[in-house]
């Protein structure tokens, strides 16, 4: 199916969607068209961030009551050429799915994003069987959370500049504000190296503030822990975004005495220590701090209780109830 193919009819559930278009357009770029598929906790906001700048999406989800259509099929009929479809789904064997079954519903000039976590490795794969189809590649790390409907997500893509150029408007709709948060970061599989490595010092953040917490608990003479946290928010140079919400998780929970002190690590931090071992770069925080998320799965690990706080703040990522 599909290639060679021009314009193509919308289904019936698509042409209403399309009907509804916002009327407002970008200052950043021109109007267009976006297929978006995976409609969860990132997917779902990003859409919505995406048509409040004017921009017409169209998302297909495998839960029909976030959907707009009801099948990829119906997705692609409802968008014209060329195309850009956003692949917000699982890394793994549900991207490759996706990305394969795209590649025989889209046409010559199309552009497929991989906006999910997807490791930098599979990019070049899924670039190359894209390539044989005539359809452009871009891959996306994107950062922000449940944060990012409303202050913007940072962008790190990768790809040939054409097809880079076919997503910069959405690329400018999902920025944060400014001059900063959205980068064309080089060559295919440059945006999800970048967000890899993002993720990396992440963890390591996340392990500084866990350990100085504990330790400040565990200190007698420290009767106000959370307030200390509170104080360094301004004037110090630790403040941060991260801070900011390790302050508001102990205003949920001063002691976090609600969490089980245990914290998943996502497939980028490995891939990032791994990344490390092959370009022989010492990365001793980092590694540490991974290795410190096995901690979590041995005992009720106060500094995890920290970390699950944090991932659940700006991720909304699951954290579990403390058994006592």
């Amino acid at each position: 199916m599909g290639e060679g193919e021009g314009r193509r009819t919308a289904s019936p559930v698509g042409r209403r969607r399309l009907e509804a278009r916002s009327a407002t357009a970008t200052s950043e770029g021109s109007v267009m068209e976006l297929g978006l598929i995976g409609l969860g906790k990132m997917g779902g906001n990003m859409r919505e961030r995406i048509r409040r700048a004017g921009h017409t999406v169209i998302g297909y989800d495998r839960n029909a009551d976030l959907a707009d259509v009801h099948s990829l099929k119906d997705l692609v009929d409802g968008l014209k050429a060329p195309r850009v479809v956003w692949v917000m789904v699982p890394a793994g064997e549900a991207t490759q799915a996706t990305v394969e079954e795209l590649a025989e519903l889209l046409s010559p000039g199309d552009v497929v994003v991989d906006g999910g976590n997807s490791r930098w490795t599979d990019d070049e794969k899924h670039a190359e069987l894209l390539k044989a189809k005539g359809i452009g590649f871009v891959d996306c790390g994107v950062s922000g959370g449940v944060w990012g409907l409303e202050n913007g997500y940072a962008l790190m893509y990768g790809g040939e500049p054409e097809d880079v150029a076919k997503v910069q408007p959405v690329f400018d709709a999902l920025k944060p504000e400014g001059a900063f948060g959205s980068v064309h970061a080089g060559k295919v599989g440059a945006g999800h190296f970048a967000k890899m490595v993002h993720n990396g010092i992440e963890y390591g953040m996340m392990q500084a503030f866990a350990e100085g917490w504990e330790l400040l608990e565990a200190a007698p003479a420290v009767t106000d822990v959370r307030e200390v946290f509170r104080s360094w928010q301004e004037g110090t140079v630790i403040r941060s975004w991260l801070l900011d919400l390790a302050v508001r998780a102990l205003d949920d929970d001063e002691h976090l005495e609600k969490l089980r002190g245990w914290a998943a690590d996502s497939g980028e931090g490995r891939w990032t220590v791994e990344a490390a071992i092959d370009h022989a770069v010492p990365l001793p925080a980092i590694t540490a701090s991974l290795f410190a998320r096995f901690s979590s799965r041995q005992d009720d690990s106060p500094q995890m209780k920290m970390i699950a706080a944090l991932r659940n703040q700006f991720g909304g990522h699951a954290v579990e109830a403390s058994k006592k």
